[in-house]
């Protein structure tokens, strides 16, 4: 045979073997093609819905970077107004403000506003625009392991025009515990999923099938070999971010809570109290060392990872129901929570303060920091909105709710601001006694007095005398709570050493969320609670002495007294330990009183008291 015959004979052969693979191509497709035709139409349904659920909230999830160009996370909006929720680790030492892309191809300025070092959370805004598209928040209770779910998010960066990553799986766990990351990243009541999440999803969201929120990816569980995830990811439930959300609002760095006890497991497989703080709220109000736990935050209680968890979804001073057995007999209380940590522990997170500056000055690379798009440095017209202050993460955004709140006590009335005098006449009733005894109170911002002719009872304060501050709990207990609320209402902010915005929280454990104002004079701390509906201040604790309980006013009636002013009529007085009192204001009356000369005496024993 000829070179050219085998040269023909090879050309065809090629083409032969090339219409054959095409042949076989154009018949998988066709049968791809008829396969899809057979499949249920509940497939084809629900596989439509996926994917437009997918574009759906895709413009919702943001890729975040710091303003270094170093590193990057994810985020999801959850409002129009631009707030976005991520992780701590994401945000931590990039400096109050970052820049964000979304998958409409924009960068957008954002300025931090709180932190949650320890459940790794943090709350940004995003600039430039009131209609952002924003992510619908689930109910992560309602979720069960083998739910669908899908992450959304810029692993490795990979995200360079800002349109995320998506990854789909299942739920694997619910109600996971991890213990802490280092010294504080704790995922407690977290979902675990198989849904893949690498570095970079930090901070991104976990969806269900329906578009909704369900969790805020964080942690993975890696192969030694490097930081590939390994199948289990976790992410933080979106219903202890719900929790925190007013608080990391508040522009504060915020703490997780404790019991002020500890616990373990006993012989029979029982949750009991093994140490206690006798200081502790739970602790004055009956706990012991022994007891078991049988329910805690409204779930019940039977492992100590179960009680960890419930623990870990709440903000420290929330309080909280609890359930103990003691020798067979089941007891009610509700416990406010303390710190978790010291005020000198989380200092270490704040960002220190710095002046407004251009970060592109600081960047020793010529490469943009932003994937594909260039890196301008920060506007300077959002400069104002960080201001730096001890304990805050961004002490500009606690002001807004400051202000905010003191609106809502200037319509109250116009309160003489010194040399007020309020008498409060009226009857009370107690747990001992139910006919309306008779009362009258009188306060002055140095002195004030409160009789009980029914029991022969006057409760004194007098600045001069510190010991009568000390002397109990329901006469000077109300005593120096409304002194309080007379330094808040004639004074404001004026009248404190410490005033901010707290947070919200259910109204003593079990009632509607209150927005929480903290004021701090003279070593008494004072957590003032406004209805978020109404607006109105429903009431208030005062904690007088770090080794009492607090002292709880809970306001029923305000009624305006004639002369333009709100003023309460009628109120409950209760602290632990003590039978709680209502009492039936008829009257008040508010003058200007000339106040005592505060020349020292010869003889203080011998003073002049002040006439009430």
């Amino acid at each position: 045979m000829t070179n050219s015959n085998m040269k023909n004979n090879s050309h065809s052969a090629g083409v032969r073997f090339l219409c054959f693979v095409v042949m076989l191509v154009l018949s998988a497709h066709n049968h791809d093609l008829h396969a899809q035709d057979k499949l249920p139409a509940s497939v084809r349904i629900a596989q439509q819905q996926r994917v437009e659920t997918i574009a759906r909230v895709s413009p919702s999830v943001v890729a975040i970077f710091p303003p270094s160009g170093k590193g990057g996370g994810s985020g999801v909006l959850i409002s129009s107004e631009g707030l976005a929720l991520t992780n701590f680790h994401v945000v931590r030492g990039a400096g109050p403000f970052l820049k964000c892309g979304l998958n409409d191809g924009n960068i957008y300025d954002a300025v931090l506003i709180g932190i949650d070092p320890t459940g790794d959370v943090a709350i940004i805004k995003l600039l430039g625009r009131d209609d952002f598209p924003a992510a619908v928040l689930g109910d992560s209770d309602k979720v069960q392991a083998g739910d669908w779910a899908f992450a959304m998010g810029n692993p490795f960066l990979l995200a360079a025009d800002f349109t995320p990553t998506l990854t789909f799986g299942m739920v694997s766990g619910v109600r996971r515990y991890q213990y802490p990351a280092g010294s504080f990243l704790e995922y407690t009541d977290c979902l675990q999923v198989d849904t893949s999440i690498n570095p970079g999803n930090s901070g991104g969201p976990l969806f269900n099938t329906n578009g909704e929120v369900i969790g805020i990816n964080g942690r993975i569980s890696v192969e030694k070999r490097g930081r590939v995830n390994a199948g289990a990811g976790y992410a933080i439930s979106i219903n202890q971010i719900k929790n925190f959300s007013d608080h990391l609002l508040s522009g504060r760095v915020v703490d997780h809570a404790t019991l002020g006890a500890t616990v373990r497991t006993d012989d029979f497989s029982n949750v009991v109290v093994d140490t206690l703080l006798p200081d502790s709220d739970a602790a004055r109000q009956g706990l012991r060392q022994g007891d078991e736990i049988v329910s805690f935050g409204g779930r019940a209680i039977g492992s100590v990872n179960q009680f960890k968890n419930v623990l870990g979804i709440y903000p420290k001073g929330w309080k909280i129901p609890l359930t103990y057995r003691r020798n067979g007999k089941r007891t009610d209380i509700v416990v406010r929570l303390l710190p978790l940590h010291s005020t000198g522990e989380l200092l270490q997170f704040v960002q220190p303060p710095r002046p407004f500056e251009n970060p592109e000055k600081k960047l020793k690379r010529k490469t943009p920091a932003i994937p594909g798009h260039d890196h301008p440095p920060f506007p300077e017209k959002y400069a104002h909105l960080y201001k730096s202050r001890q304990g805050f993460a961004n002490y500009y955004f606690n002001e807004q709710h400051q202000k905010r709140l003191l609106n809502y006590l200037q319509a109250m009335g116009e309160f003489e601001k010194r040399n007020t005098k309020w008498t409060l006449t009226g009857t009370h009733q107690d747990g001992t006694r139910q006919d309306g005894s008779p009362f009258r109170m009188v306060i002055t911002e140095f002195a004030s007095l409160l009789e009980l002719p029914a029991s022969k009872q006057v409760h004194l304060l007098d600045i001069e005398r510190p010991e009568t501050f000390m002397a109990g709990l329901n006469g000077e207990g109300m005593l120096i709570s409304f002194l309080q609320l007379q330094r808040l209402l004639t004074q404001k902010k004026d009248g404190f050493t410490e005033f901010y915005y707290v947070g919200s929280e259910p109204l003593d454990g079990v009632g509607s969320r209150v927005d929480i104002l903290a004021t701090m004079e003279s070593g008494r701390e004072a957590r003032w609670y406004f209805d978020k509906q109404t607006h109105q201040l429903v009431g208030w604790d005062t904690f007088i002495r770090p080794d009492v309980p607090e002292c709880k006013i809970r306001i029923e009636q305000w009624n305006d007294d004639g002369k333009q002013h709100i003023v309460p009529t009628r109120w409950s007085l209760s602290s632990s330990g003590m039978p709680k009192s209502v009492f039936q204001a008829d009257k008040m009356v508010i003058e200007t009183v000339e106040r005592p000369d505060d020349s020292p005496a010869p003889d203080k024993a011998a003073a002049p008291k002040p006439k009430m």
